[in-house]
């Protein structure tokens, strides 16, 4: 796994990805030298003298198709060696914590923002490694989708978030939803912060947050659970009487 993790996105609006990149997490990140990332216009590509980039589709229809010939030289022109090509379509696999977990591993990823109604299938089937969506809905365009994927790795490389174990207890990282979050006033509108927080007993409130991740998980994901597949020690927890007792805020319905 490289250290160092680097991004080159081809699209048709690189001004879209400037502000973003230059704040908040990736901004520090790639201040910080822990990520690389690159805009191309796939327009460089382009030999003909409108720069074109699409064209109709063979068999009719509504839309425009990406054309083969510039997106295939931006692709071959920015691949490195170990490169890995991902399309971001409507008809990829759905972004997930171990689908991230495992692109990270890649020492580069060359991100194709797809726009009209697509690529041509012959770059699809010739110089693309995967295929990934961000949900099951249709955007205009993938810089948008690209800024996840490109933040949801990001994430994962050591130091660009907190420390070391920073985002080992996060929802989805280990097919939990993560538990409450509390700070000061202690009271907030009749709501006070459970009790367990405040006691200063460390075994106590990891077995609360953990209830509560199973608790929140049950209400609003029940479909990671089957994936997680509970264990048996985690069942009881679930349905015994003096957790669920815990578990209520002192005057206040705990929300999902």
């Amino acid at each position: 796994m490289s250290d160092v993790i680097r991004f080159d996105i081809l699209t048709l609006f690189p001004e879209m990805f400037v502000g973003t990149l230059q704040h908040g997490v990736l901004g520090r990140a790639r201040a910080a030298g822990l990520v690389d990332v690159a805009t191309h216009d796939i327009r460089s590509w382009s030999t003909d003298r409108n720069k074109s980039v699409d064209d109709y589709a063979f068999g009719g229809g509504s839309g425009m198709v990406m054309k083969p010939e510039p997106l295939s030289a931006a692709i071959e022109s920015c691949r490195q060696e170990h490169g890995w090509v991902v399309l971001m379509t409507p008809q990829g696999g759905v972004l997930n914590h171990a689908m991230a977990l495992e692109l990270r591993r890649k020492s580069q990823l060359v991100i194709i923002c797809g726009r009209y109604e697509g690529v041509d299938e012959r770059v699809r089937t010739q110089l693309v490694d995967e295929q990934i969506s961000i949900g099951d809905y249709v955007l205009t365009g993938g810089e948008l989708p690209a800024l996840v994927l490109i933040e949801t790795i990001s994430r994962l490389v050591p130091g660009v978030v907190g420390g070391h174990n920073a985002t080992v207890n996060e929802s989805h990282s280990n097919s939990l939803l993560e538990h409450p979050h509390f700070t000061r006033p202690r009271e907030f509108r009749g709501c006070r912060v459970p009790e367990v927080l405040l006691s200063g007993d460390h075994l106590a409130i990891r077995r609360w947050r953990h209830l509560e991740s199973l608790r929140r998980t049950l209400l609003a994901r029940p479909d990671l659970l089957k994936r997680r597949g509970l264990e048996s020690v985690e069942s009881e927890w679930l349905w015994n009487e003096e957790p669920v007792a815990m578990s209520t805020f002192d005057g206040c319905q705990p929300s999902v």
